[in-house]
């Protein structure tokens, strides 16, 4: 494989690896939020925002470590992100993890619209990124109906 070749997907993959700490950092606020909850609206926030986003955020994951290992190149582990401090408070926590999401949807964007996916990635790569934005498009959306709801 050309030294170019290599480069290039290793760019991608460090991309990939920015937008699971975006989401990874979502994650963080959200089980934030989820503590400061009572039992009902933690189930809310656990059924309409934290699944989905872990279904994303698990999917990204798996996406780069096959992608590298495909690739014959390094994986990384992702470490937990910390959330913040308690006095941010449930709205706080929430309004984070959709500047987190939407940065890691921008990054993501950003990245197919480079079509490196298609130059130096494979089918399986643009398939996990495809699963990836379709898990997390409706979070900023979820996200704002639950706290316009929030403690009714």
């Amino acid at each position: 494989m050309a030294t170019a070749d290599v480069q290039a997907r290793k760019d991608l993959l460090n991309a990939i690896a920015g937008a699971i700490d975006a989401l990874g950092g979502a994650l963080a606020s959200l089980g934030a939020a989820y503590e400061q909850l009572d039992e009902q609206q933690a189930d809310r926030l656990e059924d309409q925002l934290f699944r989905p986003l872990q279904r994303g955020y698990g999917r990204a994951k798996r996406t780069h470590a096959e992608f590298a290992a495909r690739h014959g190149l390094a994986g990384r582990d992702f470490r937990a992100a910390t959330p913040g401090v308690a006095s941010t408070g449930v709205k706080g926590f929430i309004e984070n993890a959709v500047e987190d999401v939407e940065q890691a949807e921008h990054d993501l964007v950003s990245l197919q619209d480079s079509l490196t996916p298609v130059e130096y990635g494979d089918p399986e790569l643009r398939a996990g990124l495809a699963e990836v934005r379709q898990a997390i498009a409706a979070f900023a959306a979820h996200a704002h109906a639950f706290l316009r709801t929030f403690g009714r």
